[in-house]
C-alpha cells in the first residue's frame, strides 16, 4: 500500500472549512447582542426582500434544505420576529413575512453584520477584496447543483462579475451527498 503525501494545507477544501468556521464565529462575536445565528439572519433578511414568501422558496433562495430552514422559521416564530400565514392558493404552504420586531431587529444588526463582513475580508489587502468576493461567487456558482440545497439565488449584476464567467458543471449521477452535520443544525 502506498501512503499519500498530501498535505491538509495545501488543499482548498480545508482552508474553506476553516474560514466558514472563521465567518460564523466573526459573525457571533459581532452580533451576539441580537442573539442571531448567521442562518437566521439570512433568512430574515430574504424574507424582508421578499415578504410573504413560502418556506421552499426561501429555503432555495438562501442554499438550506427545507428542512434545516423549518426548524430555523420555528424558532424565529417563537421569538416574535416572523409569523406565517396561510396561503389562500395553497393550503398547504404558508406564507412567511417578518413582524415589526422582525423588522427592527433587522436594522438594528446590520451594523454589527457588516463589521463582521468587514473583520472576514481585513486580513485581504483592499484592492484585492472584491476579486476575492467575484472567486468566491464562481466557485460557488459553478459548484452550485453539487450541494445538497442548491441555491436558486439570481447571479449578482454583470458589472460586479463581469471578467468572471459562471462555469456549470453537472452532479454526478446516485451522489449521496448527506446530511447536515450537528454543528450545522446547531448553528441554524
Amino acid at each position: 500500500m502506498s501512503r499519500s503525501n498530501v498535505e491538509l494545507e495545501n488543499l482548498p477544501g480545508f482552508h474553506i472549512r476553516r474560514l466558514q468556521q472563521i465567518a460564523v464565529a466573526v459573525f457571533l462575536e459581532e452580533t451576539q447582542a441580537f442573539g442571531v445565528t448567521p442562518v437566521q439572519y439570512a433568512a430574515m433578511a430574504a424574507i424582508q426582500r421578499q415578504p410573504g414568501v413560502d418556506q421552499r422558496t426561501l429555503a432555495r433562495s438562501i442554499g438550506f434544505d427545507a428542512a434545516t430552514i423549518g426548524s430555523v422559521i420555528d424558532r424565529l416564530e417563537v421569538r416574535g420576529l416572523m409569523q406565517r400565514q396561510a396561503n389562500p392558493d395553497d393550503r398547504r404552504a404558508r406564507l412567511l413575512t417578518l413582524t415589526p420586531d422582525g423588522t427592527r431587529l433587522l436594522r438594528k444588526i446590520e451594523p454589527s453584520m457588516l463589521r463582521a463582513q468587514e473583520r472576514m475580508l481585513e486580513p485581504l489587502p483592499a484592492g484585492q477584496r472584491g476579486l476575492f468576493m467575484a472567486m468566491l461567487r464562481q466557485l460557488v456558482e459553478g459548484n452550485n447543483d453539487l450541494s445538497r440545497a442548491p441555491s436558486a439565488t439570481v447571479a449578482p449584476p454583470a458589472a460586479t462579475t463581469r471578467d468572471v464567467a459562471p462555469t456549470t458543471r453537472k452532479k454526478p449521477s446516485g451522489t449521496a451527498l448527506g446530511k447536515p452535520t450537528r454543528a450545522a443544525a446547531r448553528a441554524a
